[in-house]
C-alpha cells in the first residue's frame, strides 16, 4: 500500500480491492473516523496541557513529600474505581451492547436500555459510594501501608472526601459511552478540562485559602477533585437532552427489579463479570506497584505519579483518542457482520499507533530529562526529583507502544463481546510484572517499577494482536514491512537529535530563566517533528494516505 504498487493493493482501511466503485462510501468513512480521532486527540492534547498546569502548579507548591504521596495515594483510590468500573469494565460492556442494540433494534430500544441500565448504576454506586467512605482506612492501608502515621491519616480523610468522585464519574462514562455510539466525541473528550480546572484553582486559590486558616493546604486538592468530578457530569447533561437521551433514574425498588431483569442490562452485567476481572488484573498491578513504592524512599509514589502524568500525553491522545473512535465503529460492523471493515478499522488504528507511537517512545528514552526539567523543576521539586522522575519515564517510555496499541487491539475483542481473551491474557502478564518487579525494583528502585509495567504492556499488546489475527478478525494488509523500516528510519534520526539536544544543554542550568527554557524546548521537540516527518516523507512514506485515498 505505501509503495509503488499501490493501485494493486488492498486499501488497509477497508480490506477491498482499491478501485471498487462501493470503495467512495467507504473512503468518505475513514476520512470520518480520521477527523473523529483527531478532535478527540485534540480536545485529550487541552485536557493534559491543563492537567500538565495542574502537576506543575502541584510539584511547585508540594514537591514531592509524605503528604503528597498521602494525597496521590487518596486520589488514586477513586481513580482506580473509575478505571475498575467505570472507564473499565462497565464501558467494555456497555459500548458494545449498546452499539449492536442500536444496530438491531433501533433508536428507541436503545433509550429504553439507557434508562435500565441508569437505574440499576445509580442504586449499585450509592452504596459504593457509603462502603467507601466507611471503608475508607482499610483502603488506603491496602493501597499504601508504607505510610507513615501522619500520612496515613491524611490520606484517609481525603479518600472519604473524594470517594464520591467515583460516582460522578461512574455516570459520566455511561454518558460518554452514549454520546461516542451516537459519534459525539466532542463533549466525553472535553469535559476531562473541567477537572483540571477545577484542581488548578484549589492548589493555586484553595491552598493558600487553607494555609491562611490553619488547615492543612494539600486538603484543597481533594475538594478540587470532588468540584471537578460533578462539573464534568454537569457538562455531558446539555448534550444528552439535545439527543433526547437523558437518563431516567428510578429510586424505587419494583422499578429497579424491572431494570435489572432487562435482558440488555443482563447481556451488560453478564460481560462486566469477565471484563472485571480483565480491568482489575491491571489495577491489581497498580495496587501491588504503589504499595511497593510506599515502602520505598519517601517521594517514590509522587516520582512515579509525575512521570505517569507525562506518560499519559501520548497514550490519552493516541490510544484513548483511537480507542474512543473505534469501539462503536467496531461493534456496528460486527452487529452488521462486515468482516471486511472489521479487519479494515483494526490495520488502520494499528498503523497510526506505529507511525505516532514509535517517535513518542524514541522522545521518552532519550529526551526524559530535559522534558522533565523544563516542565517540573520549579519551587519545591528539586534537582534530585527530576532525575528520580526522569528515570520513571523513561521506564515507562520503554512499553508505551504497547501501552497505546492496547488502546487499539483491546476493543477488536470488546466489540466481538469476547472479554475473557483479553482476561487470560492480563492475568499472565500480571505475574510476568511481579516477576520484572522482583528482578528490577531491588536494582533500579522505583524506575524499576515503571520498566516492569512498560515490559508487560508490550507483552500484553503482543498477545492481543496474535489473538486477533489467529481469529480472523484481524488480517494485515500489505505494506507493513515497507511502512516498518520507513518508521525504523526516521524514528533512528530523531533518537540521534534528540540526544544530540539533551547532551549539547544543561537544562538544570537556568535559574530565572523559565520562559527561555521552555523556548528551548519547543524549538527541540518542534525538530525532532521536523526530523522525523521530513525523513519519512523521504522515504516515500505517502501520509495522506492515513486519512485518504
Amino acid at each position: 500500500m505505501f509503495g509503488d504498487d499501490a493501485s494493486k493493493a488492498r486499501d488497509f482501511s477497508t480490506g477491498s480491492p482499491a478501485g471498487n466503485p462501493t470503495q467512495s462510501g467507504r473512503y468518505t468513512r475513514r476520512v470520518t473516523l480520521f477527523k473523529s480521532a483527531s478532535l478527540v486527540s485534540l480536545l485529550t492534547l487541552a485536557s493534559r496541557i491543563t492537567g500538565l498546569v495542574r502537576e506543575l502548579l502541584m510539584a511547585a507548591t508540594f514537591g514531592a513529600s509524605a503528604l503528597t504521596d498521602a494525597f496521590n495515594v487518596a486520589f488514586r483510590i477513586p481513580n482506580l474505581l473509575r478505571r475498575l468500573f467505570a472507564e473499565g469494565a462497565f464501558s467494555q460492556a456497555f459500548v458494545p451492547v449498546l452499539a449492536g442494540v442500536r444496530e438491531k433494534e433501533g433508536d428507541d430500544a436503545t433509550r429504553v436500555l439507557v434508562n435500565q441500565i441508569a437505574t440499576v448504576l445509580a442504586w449499585a454506586l450509592t452504596a459504593t459510594c457509603v462502603l467507601g467512605v466507611l471503608g475508607a482506612p482499610v483502603l488506603v492501608w491496602a493501597m499504601a501501608s508504607g505510610l507513615d502515621e501522619p500520612g496515613f491519616d491524611a490520606a484517609v480523610f481525603m479518600t472519604r472526601w473524594m470517594f464520591p468522585y467515583i460516582a460522578f464519574m461512574s455516570f459520566v462514562a455511561l454518558s460518554a459511552g452514549i454520546l461516542n455510539t451516537w459519534k459525539r466525541f466532542a463533549v466525553p473528550a472535553a469535559t476531562p478540562v473541567l477537572l483540571n480546572v477545577a484542581m488548578i484553582a484549589a492548589a493555586g486559590w484553595g491552598a493558600p485559602w487553607f494555609a491562611s486558616l490553619g488547615i492543612e493546604p494539600i486538603y484543597a486538592m481533594a475538594g478540587g477533585v470532588l468540584l471537578g468530578g460533578s462539573l464534568q457530569l454537569g457538562a455531558q447533561i446539555p448534550a444528552l437532552r439535545r439527543l433526547g437521551l437523558l437518563p431516567h433514574v428510578s429510586l424505587r425498588w419494583s422499578t429497579l427489579k424491572s431494570a435489572w431483569n432487562h435482558p440488555g442490562t443482563r447481556r451488560v452485567t453478564t460481560l462486566m463479570l469477565p471484563a472485571l476481572l480483565g480491568v482489575s488484573v491491571a489495577q491489581i498491578s497498580l495496587l501491588i506497584n504503589t504499595q511497593i513504592a510506599s515502602h520505598l524512599a519517601a517521594g517514590s509514589v509522587s516520582w512515579l505519579t509525575y512521570a505517569d502524568r507525562l506518560m499519559e500525553f501520548p497514550t490519552a491522545m493516541l490510544g484513548v483518542a483511537l480507542g474512543v473512535v473505534l469501539l462503536p465503529q467496531l461493534a456496528a460492523a460486527k452487529a452488521a457482520d462486515d468482516t471486511a471493515r472489521y479487519s479494515g478499522l483494526l490495520d488502520w488504528g494499528l498503523r497510526l499507533v506505529v507511525l505516532l507511537a514509535v517517535p513518542c517512545a524514541v522522545a521518552l528514552l532519550t529526551f526524559a530529562h530535559p522534558l522533565v526539567a523544563v516542565l517540573y523543576h520549579y519551587g519545591a521539586f528539586t534537582e534530585a526529583d527530576v532525575q528520580r522522575t526522569a528515570t520513571a519515564l523513561m521506564g515507562y517510555g520503554a512499553g508505551l507502544i504497547g501501552l497505546i496499541a492496547i488502546k487499539v487491539l483491546a476493543p477488536g475483542f470488546y466489540a466481538r463481546q469476547d472479554i475473557r481473551t483479553p482476561v487470560k491474557i492480563a492475568i499472565g502478564v500480571l505475574v510476568l510484572t511481579q516477576l520484572c518487579n522482583f528482578l528490577l525494583v531491588p536494582r533500579l528502585g522505583h524506575a524499576g517499577l515503571a520498566l516492569s509495567i512498560g515490559i508487560g504492556a508490550m507483552v500484553n499488546a503482543l498477545f492481543l494482536l496474535i489473538g486477533l489475527v489467529r481469529r480472523g478478525a484481524y488480517m494485515p494488509s500489505p505494506g507493513w514491512a515497507l511502512f516498518g523500516m520507513q518508521v525504523v528510519a526516521a524514528s533512528a534520526l530523531l533518537a540521534v537529535f534528540l540526544m544530540w539536544a539533551a547532551t549539547s544543554v544543561d537544562w538544570l542550568d537556568f535559574e530565572g530563566r523559565a520562559l527561555a527554557r521552555v523556548g528551548l524546548l519547543t524549538v527541540s521537540v518542534l525538530g525532532g517533528v521536523l526530523v522525523y516527518f521530513l525523513t519519512l516523507l523521504l522515504a516515500g512514506l505517502k501520509l495522506r494516505q492515513f486519512v485518504r485515498k
